[in-house]
């Protein structure tokens, strides 16, 4: 399955409470790509939190953007990924 990363932009900030209310929220978005064969692996907030890094494996770009759309997400960029392990080099 292919890795994308996907770059979003939040003008007023990401609002994630760390509440059950914030648990039902991720609780949707990973039900709502399961829909599509879209895992959610992980994401990464600037301090500020008006961009996010996050990483997906999805069947196609296209697939990661209707489930964005379904969960209200934006979508700024998504590039196709692979990872390089620095450490796969050294002995």
């Amino acid at each position: 399955m292919p890795r994308y990363l996907i770059e979003r932009s939040f003008p007023d900030g990401l609002a994630i409470p760390l509440t059950d209310d914030g648990r039902k929220i991720v609780e949707g978005v990973i039900a709502n790509n399961t829909e599509r064969d879209v895992t959610w692996v992980h994401s990464y907030v600037t301090p500020d939190r008006r961009r996010t890094y996050c990483i997906y494996d999805g069947p196609t770009p296209e697939a990661i953007r209707k489930v964005a759309e379904r969960n209200g997400l934006p979508v700024d960029r998504i590039t196709e990924v692979r990872v390089l392990d620095p450490y796969f080099y050294l002995p």
